[in-house]
């Protein structure tokens, strides 16, 4: 079986229906698939056909039910530009899915316990951890699950940790490593294989297009697009 593994869509939908043309038997799916982004209704609508396992993440429960995301301070403004764009956007169908989905899984899949959140487990909607392998080993010390898929911070990240495996797949609507191609994670035959995908930015740059979003809001945003990096405090 071959799963695609997806985080933080952002309601970016030109760079997930390129990921989209991957192929696949599975989709896993850790979260974020709204927020920042201009199309997260055509997100939400993929995913729900699409997902076999999905996760809910801070935008995502933010959206839902009207509460802020707690992302840090240099991204909360933008969030908080976008957010009335994606309520506008979302029908009740769509936040009742959004607000029932679950904060963690663990299944088997393809023989593989296999366990999926957010963030990191002990908070999984919100808790941030760098690249740092002493800070995951005590996270992972209490998760039943040989390989472990995590999201949030849109940056690709593949450790082995003892008899562990911990992945992130970055982010496919809103990359933050330098790289602005989407970032996902093909899981197939018990290996795992990070991968990239370019997308035409300035489609969904455009998309924010007569919509009320600030127009400073949209060139930081259109500038992180285009960069694959967060905002430098000189653009806020």
């Amino acid at each position: 079986m071959r799963t695609l593994v997806l985080s933080d869509i952002h309601g970016n939908l030109a760079a997930l229906s390129v990921v989209a043309r991957e192929p696949y038997d599975a989709v896993i799916c850790l979260g974020d698939i709204v927020g920042y982004g201009p199309a997260p209704a055509a997100c939400v609508r993929w995913i729900r056909e699409s997902a076999t396992w999905v996760i809910q993440g801070n935008h995502d429960r933010a959206a839902a039910e009207n509460v802020p995301p707690l992302c840090r301070p240099d991204f909360a403004w933008l969030a908080e530009a976008v957010a009335p764009l994606t309520r506008s956007q979302l029908g009740m169908s769509d936040l009742n899915y959004l607000r029932s989905l679950p904060h963690w899984a663990i299944r088997d899949l393809g023989g593989v316990r296999v366990a999926c959140f957010h963030a990191k487990p002990s908070d999984p909607l919100y808790g941030y951890l760098p690249p740092n392998r002493d800070m995951w080993a005590r996270e992972l010390e209490k998760v039943d699950a040989e390989l472990v898929f995590v999201g949030h911070t849109h940056l690709p990240l593949d450790l082995t940790i003892g008899n562990q495996r911990l992945v992130n797949p970055g982010s496919v609507g809103q990359p933050k490593d330098g790289d602005p191609r989407a970032a996902f994670a093909v899981f197939a035959d018990g290996e795992v294989e990070l991968k990239r995908a370019s997308y035409p930015v300035e489609k969904t740059i455009a998309a924010f297009a007569g919509s009320n979003v600030d127009a400073s809001a949209i060139d930081v945003l259109g500038e992180m697009l285009r960069k694959g990096t967060p905002p430098r405090m000189t653009e806020l």
